[in-house]
């Protein structure tokens, strides 16, 4: 779960809208004064004149000061830069992209506050409200939770706040193209991005489908999973990995028909909630780990591996309750080239076994606590 800074220091909290950070914020900080910039009469007053951020402040109001949605105004973080160095005051400043306001050369307070990200629940915040068959469909947005028809929500949701999110960052006109750019990322879901192809099929060049990319990973919609290359013995492909950031956001926005499998989609799903719960997790807990995925040019490929100064550790996701020995293939091959790696295959078994150096984890034990596999093999 995701923890305040100590010390009192001023801190940004990043994450797409939905995932919590009001909610999370009123229960940790009651006694904040909360200035919310999804009001429009404020957000007018202050898009006019920043400054008047000062006024708005009671002169004896000692207590922390939540600026929410601050990318609506960002010029107003130069007032709140201000109000930090001129009157000890100490601001938390919530919004959907960190990479958004500083493509704008907005002052992200040159240091003086940290940034902490917020990521769709986890199984562990969940509790026992948890289910899988439940999250592989709704994914794990706190207020799917809370609706009485999930699906409804999921598509308002993907409707108003991602063409919201669009017009108001104002770098595409085009709202159909976008999408039917949606729709078409959708495929790339939990598999090497080409981003020529999803090019061809929206009808736009190369550059226009960059740029939505970049605009979707700005507004913490998505994410790249870059290919982990570091020291290879082999040929490695270049394609990163691509995922929605939520399984429910994904499954709402990926058309389907007839001729779509259903194992594909539920495969792509388990993966996104995989990368959701180490991506948290990772975070939260402040690891020194990043995220990459391994594919040699050849074939072999592992979903995900997290490295950095924690250590090495490679997982594969897959959806069937039988391991079969070609599931285990990548895992052998990575681990030949890094013996020092833990690796497991996460599947949707009930019990846990051991093929060699590999491990076999039922993947909802291991979203019950990742944290027992980002530890070093005992």
């Amino acid at each position: 779960m995701l923890a305040p800074p100590t010390g009192g220091q001023s801190f940004f909290v990043f994450g797409p809208r939905g995932t919590g950070k009001t909610t999370w914020l009123k229960q940790r900080f009651p006694e904040a004064l909360y200035l919310d910039l999804l009001d429009h009469a404020l957000y007018l007053e202050l898009l006019a004149r920043p400054e008047r951020l000062r006024e708005l402040i009671p002169p004896r109001h000692g207590d922390w000061i939540v600026l929410d949605e601050v990318q609506r105004v960002p010029l107003v973080l130069n007032e709140v830069h201000r109000l930090i160095e001129a009157d000890g005051r100490r601001f938390i400043l919530t919004g959907s992209s960190a990479r958004s306001l500083r493509r704008r050369g907005v002052n992200l307070l040159g240091g003086r506050a940290r940034i902490l990200r917020m990521y769709p629940l986890t199984a562990a915040e969940a509790g026992s409200d948890f289910s899988l068959e439940r999250a592989l469909v709704r994914g794990q947005l706190p207020s799917v939770y809370r609706q009485p028809d999930p699906e409804r929500y999921l598509a308002s949701y993907v409707e108003s706040y991602l063409r919201q999110e669009v017009i108001e960052e104002g770098r595409t006109r085009n709202l159909a193209a976008f999408s039917r750019f949606l729709e078409s990322a959708s495929f790339s879901q939990a598999a090497p991005l080409n981003v020529a192809e999803v090019a061809r099929e929206v009808g736009v060049d190369r550059k226009t489908a960059a740029g939505y990319f970049d605009l979707l990973e700005d507004l913490l919609i998505a994410a790249r999973v870059p290919v982990f290359t570091r020291r290879a013995k082999r040929r490695m492909t270049t394609h990163p990995k691509f995922f929605f950031f939520d399984a429910g956001v994904y499954r709402t926005i990926r058309p389907r028909g007839p001729l779509d499998r259903p194992e594909e989609i539920d495969g792509a799903a388990l993966e996104t909630l995989v990368h959701q719960e180490l991506r948290a997790h990772i975070a939260y807990r402040s690891l020194d780990l990043d995220l990459f995925t391994w594919r040699t040019a050849s074939g072999a490929e592992v979903d995900f591996v997290a490295y950095g100064g924690g250590g090495v550790f490679a997982f594969e996701v897959k959806r069937s309750r039988r391991v079969r020995p070609a599931d285990l293939r990548g895992l052998a091959q990575l681990r030949s080239d890094y013996p020092m790696a833990r690796c497991v295959l996460l599947y949707g078994g009930d019990r846990r076994e051991y093929r060699g150096d590999i491990e076999i984890v039922p993947v909802a034990e291991a979203l019950a606590d990742p944290g027992a596999l980002l530890q070093a093999a005992a």
